[in-house]
């Protein structure tokens, strides 16, 4: 029997879990936590074979948590569930040692099989979407944006008008138009807000950027 560690802020998300490995007959869960510094402390004593880490807890990050296990237990089989499941988090729980990567909204069966991937190559990264993620690292697709127009961007995204990106840039109003004027056409946006709601969904800005991108 393998030895599960549950880690998740939400007791229904856990309770769930539960019911999940108790149906399978190699794994038994034994213990829970519900933040990061009880899933260390926790998992120091209780060794689990396996533990499913969330990656949003109240006092952190579960990608930390990962880290840190990692670094002590490097047999130990770790699987990040969450709702984030978009390709920064995918290649976050890589890089921070991850066996496996899964969405929560994946069946149950997917998380069973994900822990016992997990148990049995914790060295082996495994995660249903890796290979497309992985094009989309090497061959990002989307509109291709110059240096100045990321350059624009940031600045509509911190709110400046027109004059004060020309002022900032050292570059006419009109000069400074033309690349806003081809940054929608680019992003397929009517305003600046579409553009930078745009932006933000294709990696091209970071949501805190935009303080209030409807200014």
């Amino acid at each position: 029997m393998k030895r599960v560690l549950l880690v998740d802020d939400h007791d229904l998300i856990r309770q769930g879990l539960r019911r999940a490995f108790e149906r399978a007959e190699d794994f038994t869960v034994v213990a829970e936590a519900s933040s990061v510094a009880e899933a260390l402390a926790v998992a120091a004593q209780h060794k689990p074979d396996v533990v499913l880490m969330d990656i949003r807890l109240p006092d952190g990050s579960g990608l930390d948590a990962v880290k840190k296990l990692r670094a002590a237990n490097p047999q130990m089989g770790i699987v990040v569930l969450t709702m984030y499941a978009g390709d920064e988090h995918l290649f976050g729980a890589l890089e921070a040692g991850a066996s496996a990567f899964v969405p929560k909204d994946a069946p149950a069966e997917d998380v069973v099989a994900a822990a016992r991937h997990a148990a049995a190559s914790p060295e082996a990264f495994s995660a249903a979407d890796l290979a497309n993620a992985m094009k989309r690292r090497l061959a990002p697709s989307g509109p291709q944006i110059s240096p100045r127009e990321r350059e624009v961007l940031g600045l509509l995204a911190d709110g400046l008008a027109v004059a004060q990106i020309a002022k900032k840039l050292y570059i006419s109003e009109s000069t400074a138009k033309t690349h806003i004027s081809k940054l929608y056409e680019k992003l397929g946006a009517g305003n600046r807000a579409q553009a930078i709601m745009t932006a933000m969904r294709m990696g091209l800005i970071k949501a805190q950027t935009a303080d209030d991108p409807l200014r």
